[in-house]
């Protein structure tokens, strides 16, 4: 049994690595920096004895999709964790048309192509677990970050339901603010954060692979941000959109 994981090297990514070689999966790292894919891949052989391939690839340019779509297509996989990305801290209107491209490029179009060539090898085999790792960000109005990541949950809703009767499940994870180098990479302020809004990633990732397991659409880890999704689904949209905002210039 093989998985594939996106942005493998680290944070959400590299936790969910640790979590399917535990479960007996051998494991495809993507990312885009190699000795660290190796030094990861090295310590899961050792723990898990379980076999590794590393694939370097930028998502954000299409050689590098194109090298995981060229992957997919060659080798069968029982699983794929869709999870790579980043994130830009910049006004839409202030920020760098490429790195916004980037995004869309990241978030956006390499789960839709990697599913695209995934899935059907799935569902032929009827077999398979797709998890995307989105964002509780969708559900609020916070730049393309946010419209990204609401497109991944509502696509992975719908796969969800198209695959219904079959043995391949498709999830979306959407937590919220969680422990690991993203922040940090895009240069966010979170030190006016409160300390009961971090999710620990290793947690996270159980409840996402838990849940997709009993064949759920999306899976919000932690009761603050089921209770803050639950308080922004009642709430005017206008509303919505100002906290959205707010937020992002708290981390700007």
């Amino acid at each position: 049994m093989w998985a594939l994981v996106t942005g493998a090297s680290a944070g959400i990514g590299e936790s969910f690595t640790r979590l399917l070689a535990s479960k007996g999966y051998n494991i495809a790292l993507v990312a885009r920096d190699e000795a660290r894919m190796h030094e990861r891949a090295a310590a899961l052989r050792e723990k898990y004895g379980v076999q590794t391939y590393v694939l370097k690839a930028d998502l954000a340019t299409a050689d590098g999709c194109s090298a995981v779509e060229d992957y997919l297509q060659e080798f069968d996989i029982d699983v794929l964790i869709n999870n790579a990305g980043f994130g830009i801290n910049k006004a839409f209107t202030a920020s760098d048309l490429g790195k916004e491209q980037e995004l869309l490029d990241v978030l956006v179009r390499t789960p839709l192509r990697l599913m695209h060539v995934a899935i059907p090898k799935m569902k032929a085999r009827n077999v398979g677990t797709v998890i995307n790792v989105s964002s509780v960000a969708g559900y609020i109005a916070g730049g393309t970050y946010s419209a990204s990541k609401s497109y991944l949950t509502v696509l992975s809703e719908s796969l969800n339901t198209e695959l219904l009767g079959t043995n391949v499940k498709v999830s979306a994870l959407c937590p919220g603010f969680t422990r690991t180098e993203f922040h940090q990479r895009g240069r966010m302020k979170m030190s006016s954060l409160p300390n009961f809004m971090w999710l620990d990633s290793d947690v996270l990732v159980a409840k996402s692979w838990a849940d997709a397991q009993k064949g759920l659409a999306i899976s919000i880890p932690g009761w603050q941000y089921k209770l803050l999704i639950a308080i922004i689904s009642i709430t005017p949209r206008r509303f919505v959109r100002r906290i959205g905002m707010n937020l992002r210039k708290k981390q700007r």
